[in-house]
């Protein structure tokens, strides 16, 4: 059986040999998951620091880790960024959940002019903690050491300037003649993959996007829905990278 994850304070886990889980998530293991002495437990830091453990102790108020063995799990490269654009619905928590599982490291909300739903105000501010919520667990149940950076939602423009500073673009589009399995990609630095609403990327937008240097890409013969299309083309691109090797 592999042992739990869990997340833990970066300075903590760089000092002794003894690491205690307090907060709600030492809670969460000690309460919720019944983490006993003598189990074996991860504790990172979401940032590549990783540590091996075995709990001495346990409370009501978190986890006393006795650390047999530091990780420092290098950040990976290529980047998968993907600019998801916001769907109604749980429909965005879904598509993190699964950017998170297949490897996505950066997730940007993206205000595409056909989305359904703005995020203004505290409504803005509640989705954007739920997204952040379930990439962090997400994380944690596929056990990754780097967690993905849900950012602030962008706009076109926004998106149109992380475009140009990537070292490759992708626009996913019905339309598109190049399939994305077949576009060059980089061995370093950011690939940008940009996922339209349910409506489609507008004409202007995908025009504002290849200008600033994306390039437009098909997925295959279907359509997906804007949820599963960021993980399908992630996991492709994942595939052709030495990250899946």
């Amino acid at each position: 059986m592999t042992a739990p994850v869990f997340l833990a304070d970066a300075a903590a886990l760089r000092g002794s040999d003894l690491v205690v889980l307090d907060g709600d998530e030492g809670r969460h293991a000690a309460v919720v998951r019944r983490i006993a002495p003598g189990e074996a437990v991860e504790l990172t830091d979401g940032a590549g620091q990783l540590a091996r453990c075995v709990v001495v102790a346990a409370s009501k108020q978190g986890l006393t880790c006795e650390v047999s063995e530091r990780l420092e799990v290098p950040e990976p490269r290529p980047r998968v960024v993907v600019a998801q654009a916001v769907p109604k619905g749980d429909r965005g928590e879904t598509a993190v959940e699964t950017l998170t599982e297949v490897g996505a490291d950066e997730i940007l909300p993206w205000s595409a002019q056909r989305c359904m739903v703005r995020w203004t105000g505290e409504r803005g501010d509640k989705a954007l903690r739920r997204w952040r919520s379930t990439a962090r667990e997400a994380g944690k149940q596929a056990r990754r050491a780097w967690l993905p950076v849900v950012g602030d939602v962008v706009s076109t423009a926004e998106l149109a300037a992380r475009a140009g500073a990537a070292s490759a673009a992708v626009v996913l589009h019905e339309e598109a003649t190049a399939p994305l399995g077949a576009l060059e990609l980089p061995a370093d630095g950011d690939i940008l993959l940009i996922v339209g609403p349910e409506g489609g990327v507008a004409p202007d937008e995908l025009d504002q996007l290849t200008a600033a240097g994306a390039v437009a890409g098909r997925l295959g013969p279907t359509v997906l829905r804007t949820s599963t299309a960021g993980t399908v083309a992630a996991g492709i691109v994942l595939a052709r990278t030495a990250r899946w090797a």
